[in-house]
């Protein structure tokens, strides 16, 4: 059989998660209209007759301002390394710019085959996209170059078909029933800030995290505790909203996903805890699961 290992790299909300969604026909990557919804690497495991493609999402690559960011960048970098294909994905609808000249200079991406997937195809103009990729050919002239509507699934088989031709044989890392590396209790976490970064604007989205209290597997339902971590007392309010309203839209939400994800009944309990700076203090990031393992 043919296996291997591919990254997904590219700047935040180009749609990476959206791409390996889409490509295992599975959601196991949370995904938002936010930037830098995903902050941790995620394996998918891509199984098909005599292939299997362990796929690593990677957090978008930006110019740092917290330690979260460089922590972030530096999971998308080591993920680009003692990979066989990496998928860098580029937004066809944006021009090339400040944040595209930083991820090419950042990305040690040289030694192995690059595929460059040009997402969201239907929102870009026919002559922009032109002019996109004639400054990626110039570039990054060994590329192999893919045009894809992720949320259509459009194109995607032929991405699977160029990443299968630049693998070799090898065995199965993992079994044909695994999607994702990732536990139950990481999944559960990501569950509950999707629903806090879809009910939440402006900065609030970014300044929280989630943080397992304590679950009672034994207790029928099954009962959760979770507390959702701010930076400001003032996000606090925002959180909770007017009469706890925004809390309890976000908890019913997590709650019918969690439900689905276990195939049990879940009570879920949120609370929201203050802990200021946490994004630029080292302890807090490794608490919340964002410290690079090297």
């Amino acid at each position: 059989m043919k296996s291997g290992f591919v990254s997904i790299l590219g700047r935040p909300n180009v749609g990476k998660s959206t791409l390996l969604n889409a490509i295992l026909n599975k959601k196991v990557s949370i995904v938002t209209d936010k930037s830098q919804t995903t902050r941790n690497n995620i394996k998918g495991i891509y199984n098909a007759e005599d292939v299997q493609i362990v796929f690593t999402d990677t957090p978008g690559i930006h110019k740092p301002k917290e330690k979260l960011g460089q922590e972030m960048n530096n999971m998308a970098y080591s993920a680009a390394h003692d990979v066989d294909v990496n998928v860098l994905v580029v937004d066809a609808s944006e021009p090339f710019g400040p944040g595209d000249e930083y991820i090419l200079s950042h990305l040690d991406i040289k030694d192995c085959p690059l595929i460059l997937v040009f997402n969201k195809i239907d929102q870009a103009r026919l002559d922009k996209v032109i002019s996109l990729k004639e400054i990626y050919k110039e570039k990054v002239p060994h590329a192999i170059m893919i045009d894809t509507v992720a949320k259509d699934r459009f194109n995607v088989d032929l991405l699977l078909e160029k990443i299968i031709e630049n693998l070799s044989e090898g065995p199965a890392y993992y079994s044909a029933e695994e999607v994702t590396d990732k536990d139950v209790i990481f999944q559960i976490k990501e569950m509950i800030r999707e629903k806090v970064l879809r009910n939440l604007r402006d900065e609030v989205p970014h300044a929280t995290a989630i943080y397992m209290e304590d679950i009672d597997w034994d207790a029928n339902p099954i009962h959760i505790r979770a507390s959702i971590i701010v930076e400001k007392e003032g996000q606090k309010g925002i959180v909770i909203g007017a009469g706890g309203k925004r809390i309890k839209s976000i908890g019913s939400q997590a709650r019918r996903d969690i439900e689905e994800l276990l195939s049990k009944h879940v009570f879920l309990e949120l609370f929201v805890r203050v802990q200021e700076g946490w994004r630029d203090n080292e302890k807090s990031l490794e608490t919340y699961g964002y410290k690079c393992k090297k």
